[in-house]
């Protein structure tokens, strides 16, 4: 079946920097897209970054320029690399898939300090 194992979360500070990785397994990796949203508390899950299957990437507004995704088919995990990190970057981090349905991972919490 369909299984995520995110790391990489953790507490930082303003203007700090955080590597999310999902590895993926339970499915042929490659053929599919990739993506990360965020979640905080009482608010609605945010779309945050988007890997197509042929490497492709969309941002939402938000992170543009500061947030990187990308993809090892080879390891069959899909990384967000979080740079110059705001107060308001503070969420829970959940990396998902599509196939039929949506695929979620268990979430990994990043907050940042001031």
């Amino acid at each position: 079946q369909v299984q995520f194992v995110e790391s990489g979360g953790g507490l930082v500070q303003a203007g700090g920097s955080l590597k999310l990785s999902c590895a993926a397994s339970g499915f042929t990796f490659s053929n599919y897209d990739m993506g990360w949203y965020r979640q905080v508390p009482g608010k609605q899950r945010e779309w945050v970054a988007t890997v197509t299957s042929g490497g492709s990437t969309n941002y939402a507004d938000s992170v543009k320029g500061r947030f990187t995704i990308s993809r090892d088919n080879a390891k069959s995990t899909v990384y967000l690399q979080m740079n110059s990190l705001k107060l308001e970057d503070t969420a829970v981090y959940y990396c998902i898939t599509y196939i039929g349905r949506n695929y979620w991972g268990q979430g990994t919490q990043v907050t940042v300090s001031s």
